[in-house]
């Protein structure tokens, strides 16, 4: 399997707004940590901004962890970009 890197944006006020979908959300990335496709994904320090890196079969494997998350279909994550990953080290 390929690593993919994802690049987002979170929406204005992002600490109150995610609260009732943080549950959820939570569980699903849990679920996807255990099922081997997410290595890692958390909030830059000042909670603007959102990195995960996968490991899947496809970008469009990952596009589709991403848009079935809560955080995606409720407007928290705003945009994201997925970038083929090359791990050297």
């Amino acid at each position: 399997m390929a690593k993919y890197v994802m690049w987002g944006s979170y929406c204005e006020d992002v600490l109150e707004k995610r609260a009732p979908f943080r549950a959820a959300h939570l569980q699903g990335l849990q679920q996807q940590k255990d099922d081997g496709l997410l290595v890692a994904l958390g909030p830059t320090t000042d909670n603007t901004k959102v990195f995960g890196i996968y490991e899947a079969e496809s970008e469009s494997a990952v596009r589709q962890l991403v848009e079935g998350d809560p955080y995606w279909q409720n407007g928290i994550w705003t945009e994201y970009k997925i970038y083929a990953w090359n791990q050297v080290f």
